[in-house]
């Protein structure tokens, strides 16, 4: 545990650093924080802070930088000695930003990408469900031209499936209504992993007349499994990151640019955090090498209760952690609050 006065010096330096980017003498923290004792008392404590692992002394310089075990630590205080409101005004904000109703989660992922770039400056991901493990909530079969219907299937998350189906003999408008309910009703709440075994099963053999033509929705069903197997992520602000003196080595942008616009290392990247509501890795904690000067804080969002995504924010180590947490937080519960509104919306 760190004294009171260590404590002062360390949170001292790395909101300095958070702001400057320059690496903080004790000079610089006695003109800008009053903590009641001399630069050379100051000068003292961050040696010792060093000798703990909390600051990094540059090359030539004699201020000190921040460590991963420091903002580490400033992370778990903040969490220790906070408690997360959501930001009414912050979240107004963002559905003024949020100008159109969402039929399908992967608009709305890709809008709130560019909205979180927009407000923090820094690359945001959002990392869409993994289809294979969420729930349908709803199937309707809808008549079209001669023998044909259209099928929609939409998941928990929003991810709506459409398809044409063609019969071998029409069925009526208000059968396929029937079905349609007879289907939601025994399907609902299964994820589509489950869905092919109760279809192989026998769940249409209580509809002899339509059967043969019902069970043309297999394949189909089938095939949006697999075109749903890989995790799809949606980022926005790359070139943010280009703004940070961090950065403006020619050499160190570029490989940072090259993992930021590689969609499997941010795949990676965030599924390889854990499956919090809030989760910050930081530096040597991410577990890609690529990944080593980089920050990560993501949040979860869910549809009824369940976790079903990600969205996240990406940029150097040096980054406001706590105005960050508290705006990611709001967005991950706009997020869940438009799965929400839609599904109840739609089961009224």
């Amino acid at each position: 545990m760190l004294d009171e006065r260590k404590l002062k010096v360390l949170l001292a330096v790395i909101d300095s650093y958070i702001v400057t980017g320059e690496p903080i003498g004790s000079r610089t923290i006695t003109k800008f924080y009053d903590l009641g004792v001399s630069s050379a008392t100051i000068r003292n404590e961050m040696s010792d802070l060093e000798d703990l692992g909390y600051l990094n002394k540059t090359h030539t310089s004699s201020g000190r930088i921040p460590s991963d075990k420091a903002y580490r630590f400033y992370v778990d205080n903040f969490f220790n000695n906070s408690i997360i409101e959501i930001d009414r005004n912050r979240k107004e904000q963002i559905k003024r930003y949020i100008k159109q109703e969402y039929k399908e989660i992967d608009q709305l992922l890709e809008d709130l990408a560019k909205i979180l770039a927009h407000l923090t400056k820094y690359t945001a991901v959002a990392l869409s469900p993994q289809i294979k493990e969420t729930k349908i909530k709803h199937i309707q079969l809808l008549p079209m031209e001669q023998n044909q219907i259209l099928s929609i299937m939409v998941n928990e998350a929003g991810l709506i499936k459409k398809s044409i189906i063609n019969l071998e003999n029409k069925i009526s408008e208000d059968n396929l209504i029937y079905i349609s309910n007879y289907l939601t009703r025994k399907l609902k709440n299964k994820t589509f992993s489950e869905l092919v075994n109760e279809i192989s099963n026998g769940i249409l053999d209580d509809y002899f007349e339509y059967k043969n033509d019902l069970k043309r929705l297999i394949p189909i069903l089938s095939g949006f499994i697999e075109d749903a197997e890989d995790m799809k992520v949606y980022a926005d602000g790359i070139t943010n990151i280009l703004e940070f003196p961090e950065y403006r080595d020619i050499d160190k942008a570029k490989e940072v640019l090259s993992v930021l616009e590689d969609k499997d290392k941010l795949i990676f990247a965030l599924t390889n955090n854990k499956l919090e509501e809030i989760d910050v890795k930081i530096g040597e904690e991410n577990s890609h090498d690529c990944m080593k000067d980089l920050s990560i804080i993501t949040a979860t969002y869910n549809s009824e209760g369940e976790i079903i995504g990600k969205i996240g924010i990406i940029g150097p180590k040096r980054m406001n952690y706590i105005e960050l947490i508290k705006t990611i937080w709001v967005f991950s519960e706009s997020i869940t609050d438009i799965l929400n509104d839609y599904f109840n919306c739609n089961e009224r």
